[in-house]
């Protein structure tokens, strides 16, 4: 491994049907991008989802993902190959504080944006601290990692995608028979790219799969009449080029209170993906904590300094690596650069807008469930050992309570299920192994 700040990407050899391809290699151009455009589109769900939940400008949420990324791509000195998208962890807190009741902007999305910033903030201070503490010895990860171990890591990662299966679930099955057999379909042709496809097909099969499936839907609606037809005209009327809507933070006391401890759950997100993404790939991230740690705070201080949504870790992004194992870094950065440019295009938000319900729910069916399955495959790889009781309980709970939304409400305050799993995966770990070592 090169001792520069950042790695001097070799060209890899893309023949073999499905090599790996190395944080430090890289494709071919062309390759690159077409890859690039394949994470935007994993992550454009969930980064567009989140901030219509809490009233956020969408636009303003992609162009965010992007700086975001960069920023992360930045500390980490492009050794991790990561895409930073909104993070679902702020929602329950933002709506608790700014009294959001859904439909339209968010009028008090000010005092959220502070208190973003602040929890952007307590993240950093954690980062640096692993940072400094690894520079100096090699042991800044350890505490975060006896608090959480791979079964902790694994049970929290998939409870991100097990979390949000109602919604794809809910997305799939549409309002009518018509959308469901779509929603279908559209996972038929996703895994049947994956699986009857070889070389840049295949690895671009959610892209494709994307693709594919609005083509049938358009042959199915828009030519024989059997659903709701895609309307353009949006499309034609939006401009190419427009400014998003930035917002400036407001800062208030309680309202930080509130949502600097989601630092936490994202502390947690983003060890389990290094995590999987050392289990993919083979190589050891460790070193690397620290410095993802602070990348991740400050692109969420810089997202929630113009009206963006706190970002994370994207596990989508996971599920599409782990399916096409290409895991170069510069593959982020022309993500990144995509989504820059589509954050001030009025023209693609609206075509966006244009993709039909049901084929975005087949999509979310795929995309989430690998997110689950990326959590199990840490546990593999590390060899959690399921016959010792302990590391039963906290996966069995931690999955029960992020899969069924468990909530905590004190006072204004609400935990939504991921923030409940995550707290009580480590709570209960650590009560447990102190009672079994005393």
């Amino acid at each position: 491994m090169s001792d520069s700040y950042f790695p001097r990407w070799r060209l890899a050899d893309d023949t073999v049907p499905g090599a790996l391809i190395a944080p430090d290699e890289r494709l071919s151009w062309p390759k690159n991008i077409a890859m690039g455009a394949q994470h935007v589109v994993a992550m454009f769900g969930s980064t567009v989802l989140a901030p219509l939940l809490m009233g956020f400008d969408p636009n303003v949420a992609i162009l965010m993902s992007g700086i975001g990324t960069l920023i992360f791509f930045l500390f980490v000195g492009g050794r991790v190959p990561s895409y930073l998208g909104s993070s679902f962890a702020f929602i329950g807190g933002v709506i608790a504080v700014t009294g959001y009741a859904g439909g339209g902007p968010n009028p008090n999305i000010g005092v959220a944006l502070g208190a973003i910033i602040a929890c952007g903030l307590a993240y950093t201070l954690i980062g640096l601290i692993v940072w400094v503490a690894n520079a100096r010895g090699g042991a800044g990860a350890s505490w975060v990692e006896a608090l959480m171990p791979p079964v902790v890591t694994g049970a929290v990662v998939a409870v991100i995608g097990l979390n949000l299966a109602p919604i794809a679930a809910k997305g799939a099955m549409g309002n009518s028979g018509f959308d469901t057999a779509m929603s279908i379909i559209t996972i038929v042709c996703v895994g049947g790219i994956a699986v009857f496809t070889r070389g840049m097909v295949q690895r671009l099969l959610i892209l494709v799969g994307l693709i594919l499936s609005c083509l049938i839907y358009a042959v199915l609606a828009n030519g024989l009449g059997l659903g709701k037809a895609i309307d353009f005209s949006g499309v034609a009327a939006a401009a190419w080029l427009g400014l998003p809507h930035f917002a400036a933070p407001v800062f208030k006391a309680e309202a930080m209170g509130l949502i600097v401890p989601v630092a936490i759950i994202l502390v947690a997100e983003n060890l389990g993906h290094l995590k999987a993404v050392s289990a993919m790939t083979g190589r050891d991230m460790d070193r690397y904590l620290g410095r993802a740690f602070v990348g991740d705070g400050v692109a969420t201080m810089v997202s929630g300094a113009v009206g963006g949504t706190g970002v994370t870790t994207y596990a989508e992004n996971i599920g599409v690596m782990a399916v096409t194992r290409i895991y170069s870094t510069l593959v982020f950065v022309l993500a990144a650069v995509i989504a820059i440019v589509l954050g001030f295009s009025p023209k693609f938000g609206a075509l966006i807008q244009t993709i039909p319900g049901p084929v975005l729910g087949g999509m979310s069916v795929v995309v989430f469930g690998l997110i689950a399955i990326a959590g199990a495959r840490i546990w593999v790889v590390n060899q959690v050992d399921f016959s010792d009781n302990r590391n039963l309980i906290v996966a069995a709970v931690t999955l029960v309570l992020g899969a069924g939304d468990f909530t905590v409400k004190l006072g204004n305050f609400t935990l939504g299920g991921i923030g409940t799993a995550t707290f009580g995966a480590i709570i209960l770990y650590a009560l447990l192994d102190r009672a079994r070592r005393a």
